[in-house]
Order: structure tokens, then C-alpha cells, then sequence
């Protein structure tokens, strides 16, 4: 059924950068992981180094992956905006072009305990 409004509407977006109070959101997602439905969402701040990020949020988020404690970090395939992308994990994440609402994949061949003959 159509619907006539009787004025403009005008949309009012709220998750701009600028309420985040400095922080901003980032969305990691790990493939072929299907213990994980969907990416998660971290508010983090733009001057955390990846290693931090790493180490931190997504180091507690993967841990129920039964993969979790077999990652080889230096052997993840990354994707940002999905395009492969190597991260520098002494810089920040604004160093690394991470953005506002950007979404970061993992990918991690060989351990793909959860998604049968990926």
C-alpha cells in the first residue's frame, strides 16, 4: 500500500563519528567461522594500535572459536572493504585507514574447524 507523507521527512542519522565521543565503530568479522553469525561490532578508539585491537576485544570475542588459540597472526589472509589489505600492527588504526563503520574480514586457511570442506 503506498503511503502519502504529509511533509518532508527528514532523517537525522546517529551513528556519526562525532557521537562517539572519540571512539569509533569498527566491524571484524572472522570467515568460514560459523560460530560467529554475524561481523561484531567494537567501539574502539582511532589511536589503538592493531595489536591492541588484537590482543584485546577480538582476543576475548574469538576465544569460544575452538580455532581461536591455534591463529597464526602472521599468517591471516585480510581483507578491508573486501579488497586483501596488510595491516601494520605497531600502528594505529587510523594509521592502518580504518575507518569509521569500516569492516575488517579475517581469513585463516587451515582452520576452518566449523565450516565442513570449505
Amino acid at each position: 500500500m503506498p503511503v502519502a507523507a504529509t511533509k518532508d521527512y527528514v532523517g537525522v542519522p546517529r551513528d556519526v563519528a562525532a557521537n562517539f565521543h572519540g571512539k569509533q565503530l569498527v566491524y571484524v568479522s572472522w570467515d568460514r567461522h560459523l560460530l560467529f553469525a554475524a561481523p561484531f561490532l567494537l567501539c574502539v578508539p582511532p589511536a589503538m594500535s592493531f595489536r591492541e585491537l588484537l590482543d584485546g576485544p577480538l582476543a576475548m570475542l574469538f576465544q569460544p572459536d575452538p580455532d581461536a588459540a591455534a591463529i597464526d597472526w602472521t599468517q591471516v589472509e585480510w581483507l578491508k572493504s573486501n579488497q586483501p589489505w596488510t595491516p601494520d600492527f605497531n600502528r594505529s588504526l587510523a594509521d592502518n585507514g580504518i575507518a569509521h563503520k569500516d569492516q575488517i574480514r579475517l581469513r585463516t586457511p587451515g582452520l576452518n574447524s566449523l565450516l565442513p570442506a570449505a
